[in-house]
C-alpha cells in the first residue's frame, strides 16, 4: 500500500491491525464452512480445553497469554453459546475448573479437519513469499519480551536528543545557571548549608581557583546541567565531584550521564586518578547515576554538610 510506504515503520500497528482484520474476517466465514459455530476471538481458550483435562482460568490464562478478565469474560461468552461447563476441581474443591460440553467436544471433532485444511492453506502461502512470517512473529515476540517497543522508542529519543546536548568549560556567563540549577535541586529536597552559599556565590574563588573546574551542559545552546571538581586538599582523593544538577525541564533526555562521563574525561586531563563525591540516598536518580558512572560507597571521610549520607568513590 502506498500510504504504508509513505509512514514508513511508524505505521507498523496500523499495518499489523489491517491484517489481523483481513484474517479474522476470513477466519469468521471459516468457522461458518466448517459448521463450527465459535468466534475467531475464543479459538485460544477452545483449542487448550479440547486438548486434555478441564483447566481453571488461570491455568488457561497462562498458556495462551491472555489476561485473567479477557479469559474470563471469553469463557461466559462460550458458556453462554453452550460450548463449555463448569464444575469444582476433583481435587481441590476450593477451585472450579472449565471443561468442553458435549456441544463442545462435538465442534472440537468437527474441527480436526479444519485445522489440517487451514495449515495446508497457510504453508502454501509461506511457500510463496521470501520470508517466513510464522518464525518472524516467534522472534518479534521474543524480542519484544527482553525489550518492550515503548522503552525502544525512549532509547531512540535519548540517542537523537543526547545530539543536540554539548559540554563547554564554565565562563562568567554561565554563573547564575551554575547557582540557580543548584539552589533548585538543594532547595527542593533539603536546605542551602554555608558549603553551598560558598560554591555558589564565588565558583571561581572557591572552586576555579584552587585549581578545580566547571563543565555546563548545553540544550539547544541553553544551559541546563552543571557539574564540578573541586581540588581536595587531603592525601585520599585528588578531587570531589560536586554541585552536579540537571534541570527538570530537561531530566530524562541522558544529559546527566554525558555531563557525568564529560567531568571523568576532564579529571583525567588534570591527572587525577580518582574521584569522590557525597550525596544522599533519597536521590535515588542520582545515585542510580553515580553507579552507572562507576562510583562505589565507601565510609569514613569527614563530611561538612549535614544532609550527606552516603559517600563514594571512583577509580579512573
Amino acid at each position: 500500500m502506498e500510504f504504508f510506504n509513505n509512514t514508513g515503520k511508524m505505521a507498523i500497528g496500523s499495518r499489523l491491525r489491517l491484517l489481523t482484520e483481513k484474517i479474522t474476517t476470513d477466519a469468521t466465514s471459516l468457522y461458518q464452512l466448517y459448521g463450527t459455530d465459535i468466534q475467531p476471538k475464543w479459538f485460544p481458550v477452545f483449542y487448550v480445553l479440547s486438548q486434555g483435562e478441564p483447566q481453571a482460568i488461570t491455568t488457561i490464562s497462562k498458556e495462551i497469554g491472555h489476561s485473567h478478565p479477557s479469559v474470563s469474560k471469553i469463557v461466559r461468552e462460550m458458556s453462554k453459546a453452550g460450548l463449555v461447563k463448569e464444575m469444582k476441581d476433583k481435587t481441590d474443591g476450593r477451585r472450579n475448573v472449565i471443561s468442553l460440553s458435549s456441544k463442545g467436544e462435538e465442534i472440537a471433532e468437527k474441527m480436526k479437519d479444519q485445522y489440517e485444511d487451514v495449515t495446508n492453506a497457510v504453508e502454501d502461502i509461506m511457500s510463496q513469499t521470501r520470508n517466513d512470517l510464522w518464525q518472524a512473529i516467534e522472534e518479534w515476540e521474543y524480542l519484544l519480551e527482553q525489550k518492550p517497543l515503548l522503552r525502544r522508542v525512549i532509547e531512540q529519543k535519548k540517542i537523537r536528543e543526547s545530539k543536540e546536548v554539548s559540554v563547554v568549560e564554565y565562563s562568567p556567563q554561565y554563573k547564575k545557571a551554575f547557582k540557580d540549577l543548584n539552589e533548585e535541586w538543594i532547595s527542593k529536597f533539603f536546605k542551602m548549608e554555608l558549603p553551598d552559599v560558598k560554591a555558589l556565590e564565588d565558583p571561581e574563588g572557591y572552586i576555579l581557583n584552587k585549581g578545580g573546574s566547571i563543565l555546563v551542559a548545553l540544550y539547544q545552546d541553553e544551559p541546563v546541567g552543571v557539574c564540578a571538581l573541586v581540588k581536595m586538599e587531603d592525601e585520599v582523593y585528588d578531587y570531589e565531584l560536586a554541585k552536579m544538577a540537571v534541570s527538570p525541564k530537561v531530566q530524562g533526555k541522558g544529559i546527566g550521564n554525558i555531563l557525568g562521563e564529560a567531568i571523568k574525561t576532564k579529571a583525567r586531563s588534570l591527572g587525577a586518578t580518582n574521584l569522590y563525591l557525597e550525596s544522599n540516598t533519597i536521590l535515588k536518580p542520582a545515585i542510580s547515576l553515580y553507579e552507572k558512572l562507576g562510583f562505589k560507597k565507601v565510609v569514613g571521610h569527614t563530611t561538612p554538610y549535614e544532609r550527606c549520607n552516603i559517600q563514594m568513590e571512583l577509580i579512573l
